[in-house]
């Protein structure tokens, strides 16, 4: 297993917890289609993910081989640690 530095785990974490946010929001929305408030925090927690994962993307790599990012020269997708791996 490949240790990371404690900032890798932190910024994975966090970004795991507002995509929670955001499952959790759309189950509400769901049933609740005329909420504004819950419709605001969805877009807010939305765009709060984007910046998380496209600051973690600059540091550590992709988080998907897809999405956000492009490929570098190197196609280095896949050479930053798998999430089983940490």
């Amino acid at each position: 297993m490949k240790q990371m530095p404690e900032d890798y785990y932190q910024r994975l974490e966090e970004i795991q917890a507002v995509d929670f946010v955001l499952v959790e929001l759309t189950l509400y929305l769901d049933t609740h289609p005329s909420d504004q408030q819950a419709m605001q925090q969805f877009n807010q927690y939305a765009h709060y993910s984007k910046q998380l994962k496209q600051a973690f993307e600059e540091k550590y790599g992709a988080l998907q081989q897809y999405g956000n990012s492009y490929t570098d020269s190197r196609w280095s997708w896949g050479t930053i640690p798998w999430p089983w791996q940490v």
